[in-house]
């Protein structure tokens, strides 16, 4: 499968409450969501998807676009999602992805812009205190 193209079609974005009363701890949930998978052409896919950072009480990210996917059994694909509304699971894998590589970096701008908290864990910086136990100590240091 070869990605020949990543559109977004829209963007939807809100905070719901003011950022001096957000709480201190904020469960992001990401999902992403194929609404349809179409032929066009010999081996080309179209796939339009749904992707949303949900924030609960607080706020959410919601953007809409389309794949345009470069395969061998395109016409294979397309039936199999319009019968099913499935996909084999390599495929999928590959798809979300995809969407995830996207969006996520575009979410972390508007969420910048709402006041929302990045949708992705921001690295924990430890000074001085005894590594867990459990926790991989290589890597690069940073302070």
């Amino acid at each position: 499968m070869i990605i020949k193209a990543i559109k977004l079609k829209s963007i939807e974005a809100r905070r719901y409450v003011e950022p001096d009363n957000k709480p201190r701890q904020i469960r992001i949930d990401h999902n992403s969501q194929i609404s349809q998978v179409m032929n066009s052409a010999e081996k080309t896919l179209i796939i339009e998807f749904q992707y949303t950072a949900s924030y609960g009480p607080i706020g959410m990210i919601k953007l809409d676009g389309t794949i345009f996917s470069e395969e061998n059994e395109a016409k294979q694909l397309a039936k199999e999602w319009q019968n099913t509304r499935k996909m084999p699971d390599q495929f999928a894998s590959n798809i979300h992805t995809a969407i995830m590589h996207t969006c996520v970096p575009e979410a972390v701008g508007i969420a910048k812009d709402l006041g929302l908290p990045p949708p992705i864990p921001l690295p924990q910086v430890r000074l001085g205190t005894d590594p867990k136990k459990g926790q991989s100590q290589s890597g690069i240091e940073v302070a």
